[in-house]
């Protein structure tokens, strides 16, 4: 059997993971600005940070005012939380998770393909009708795709379950931005109240969108 030995050391760098992640999140609460966001979104938003690496990312962050207190109730109370990426559904810490919730993600799901192609859409769309039976009450994250949020939005318009929060960061260069504008005016334009978090423009992804579950479902960093 190989015994495996370590490099020798060439370079001066911090390598212990408690100290690593102390100092990632003193880092980010020295240089970032939390201006304008509700108090207790505090957290969700060093997350997100950590996740992505950008201190200006709260400058394009928009926070529901009830989206903390909805989505960790709606966690407590033991929500499914519906991904519409397998990375959101593997970015979330299962430890953290306050009830041992179902974190789901139908996008490899068999009716997807055939879903997609008879509307003509992606299967990340395609993916979100099949949430419809787990939408009532749950907590959404939308890390990847532009059409799954749009898509999510119009089964809310029809008529679908309302869920308890929605995360919505598709990121990339069509159709994020517009829907996740779409998603900050869908209270004032149609009078569904969803709380929500999102951020402007095309940034967004998988990684802070798992990362921004993982702020809801435990308070303590």
């Amino acid at each position: 059997m190989n015994v495996l030995g370590r490099p020798r050391r060439h370079y001066d760098y911090l390598d212990n993971g408690q100290e690593i992640y102390a100092d990632s999140f003193a880092t980010i609460r020295r240089e970032a600005r939390f201006d304008g966001l509700p108090a207790e979104a505090e957290t969700l938003a060093v997350r997100m940070i950590h996740g992505s690496g950008q201190v200006d990312l709260v400058d394009d962050l928009v926070v529901h005012p009830r989206l903390v207190p909805a989505a960790r109730q709606a966690l407590e109370a033991g929500a499914p939380i519906l991904c519409d990426a397998t990375m959101v559904a593997t970015g979330v810490t299962a430890s953290r998770l306050p009830a041992r919730n179902d974190v789901l993600c139908f996008l490899n799901d068999p009716r997807v393909p055939a879903l997609a192609r008879d509307w003509s859409t992606t299967r990340s769309a395609a993916a979100v009708s099949l949430w419809e039976p787990r939408l009532a009450g749950a907590v959404v994250a939308i890390g990847n795709a532009p059409t799954a949020l749009f898509h999510l939005l119009e089964m809310l318009l029809d008529g679908a379950p309302r869920p308890a929060a929605i995360l919505g960061c598709p990121v990339g260069f069509v159709g994020a931005a517009e829907s996740k504008q779409a998603l900050t005016d869908l209270a004032a334009d149609h009078g569904i109240d969803v709380p929500y978090a999102t951020v402007r423009g095309r940034r967004g992804g998988s990684a802070m969108t798992s990362s921004a579950l993982n702020a809801l479902a435990q308070e303590a960093e």
